[in-house]
């Protein structure tokens, strides 16, 4: 027997028994009522929300992956969990849901079953809380397959996910993941053997998962671009861009990649932007930080992405004193694709300027940079004129505009936004995925519908051709 069919074999194997715990587990689960089921949620939200877990957690989290910052993920952690709480709070996953007695319809929730969930080195705890408590909110067991990277964390998180259950008297294997060390074999034999799979992260495991065979949700790239246009109140939008960037490093694939800003406002906007700690860097310096933060066979260098501002100076070389201190870095760009790598996603502290004509000219440098990379993700803008707020949604390949925010707040759902709380974002078909909405409780469950009849609603061809016909000329005897 080969070495790989011998891992094959042994993947099948491991994923087998995971899968059968966690049919035995959701068995139990699903006889549930809702008022049990909102307490097993509630519990395991807890022991991510509760202070000191999430502190302990967050330290782990970039201590094992390098990125991001342990205050910000803390922050994250909270207000992810927070959010998505108030939209599970009066959510009906158990029974019926929903009735229609003018079309005759009941609908009833069911589990999906067995959910497997890959989640990113840049969220290992967020990510995998989310959808464990998507998951569970809708009556099933999940298993999670973390990163490399993410492996340990992952293991605490489950230890503490285990108590609550246990506590609560819920079966433990509601909630499992990979063994350690976790493997591609292990990650593709789980898309192959559960009910649903999701995922977030790697856009080669969102291929593996849409070619399983199982049902799949899979999320897309982020490169966004935000416009600030002439009406834009130029140091709130300044302020917010700084924010979101610089919020964990940038590991967020909501993190603006690039603004694109109008001619008239040029010059105002980059001195708003330097005010609250952005730097533009000159032709050579920019040079240098391309150097850094690609290598050479055009992949983004481990080293700095996901680091602060100052962590990348150095790494690049950066000699000017003024550099010191910075919250973000800049650099300009005119063009987009494969010959100008500013264009493309940096997941790092490192902003694109564009500069535009007119708004006109903005959105053909948005598109352009949207259908290189982060195609259906999403796009933000500044602005206080409705009609190019408007066209954003209309023209572009976008399936958020964020209008007036901090984007890596805003476009994951924001306690001021109407969008489901959420850390995975479906990008619809520009972006090759099943989804438009950001990932949400309603992705984990059936819906079954009892349909009863109602009094006939059947028209004539007359009613339904008839303006057709008379704007034709046809003629309609004998209809």
């Amino acid at each position: 027997m080969s070495e790989a069919t011998e891992e094959q074999r042994l993947a099948i194997e491991t994923i087998s028994n995971l899968v059968t715990q966690a049919r035995e587990a959701q068995e139990i689960y699903a006889t549930y009522s809702q008022a049990q089921i909102d307490e097993v949620v509630l519990g395991v939200a807890w022991s991510l929300m509760e202070p000191a877990n999430n502190r302990r957690l967050a330290t782990q989290a970039v201590a094992d992956t390098g990125l991001g910052d342990v205050d910000d993920k803390i922050t994250k952690n909270h207000r992810k969990t927070l959010g998505l709480l108030r939209d599970l709070k009066q959510a009906k996953t158990v029974g019926v849901i929903n009735e229609i007695p003018e079309k005759g319809l009941i609908e009833i929730a069911r589990p999906l079953g067995v959910i497997g969930a890959v989640v990113p080195s840049t969220n290992p705890v967020a990510t995998p809380y989310n959808k464990t408590l998507n998951a569970l909110k809708c009556g099933n067991a999940i298993i999670l397959a973390p990163s490399p990277a993410g492996q340990k964390v992952c293991a605490e998180i489950l230890k503490l996910i285990h108590q609550t259950l246990e506590k609560l008297g819920a079966p433990a294997n509601l909630v499992q993941m990979l063994p350690i060390p976790a493997s591609k074999a292990l990650t593709y034999e789980l898309m192959r053997q559960v009910d649903l799979i999701v995922v977030t992260g790697s856009q080669n495991n969102v291929k593996a998962a849409y070619t399983s065979g199982t049902p799949a949700i899979g999320v897309g790239s982020g490169n966004v671009p935000s416009i600030i246009d002439a009406s834009a109140d130029l140091a709130d939008a300044a302020a917010k861009v700084m924010e979101s960037k610089t919020f964990d490093n940038a590991t967020s694939c909501s993190s603006e990649n690039s603004i694109v800003i109008l001619d008239a406002v040029y010059d105002e906007m980059i001195a708003e932007l330097e005010k609250v700690g952005g730097r533009l860097l000159d032709a050579d310096e920019k040079q240098q930080l391309q150097s850094t933060l690609w290598d050479q066979h055009g992949h983004l260098s481990r080293t700095v992405i996901a680091q602060s501002a100052d962590r990348v100076v150095g790494a690049s070389g950066l000699k000017r004193e003024s550099l010191a201190g910075a919250k973000f870095l800049m650099v300009s760009e005119s063009g987009w694709g494969k010959d100008y790598p500013f264009s493309d996603e940096k997941l790092s502290p490192v902003l694109t300027v564009y500069r535009a004509r007119d708004f006109e000219h903005a959105c053909e440098i948005t598109s352009g940079v949207l259908k290189y990379k982060g195609q259906g993700h999403s796009v933000s803008i500044h602005s206080k004129n409705d009609e190019h707020i408007d066209s954003l949604g209309h023209n572009l390949p976008v399936s958020r505009v964020i209008v007036n925010q901090a984007h890596t707040f805003g476009t994951g759902g924001g306690f001021n936004n109407g969008l489901p709380f959420s850390l995975s974002m479906g990008c619809g078909s520009w972006g090759g995925n099943s989804i438009y909405d950001n990932l949400n409780y309603r992705h984990y469950m059936n819906i079954t519908r009892i349909a009863r009849t109602i009094p006939a609603d059947e028209p004539t061809v007359a009613e339904i051709f008839g303006d057709y016909w008379q704007a034709q000329g046809i003629e309609q005897a004998g209809t």
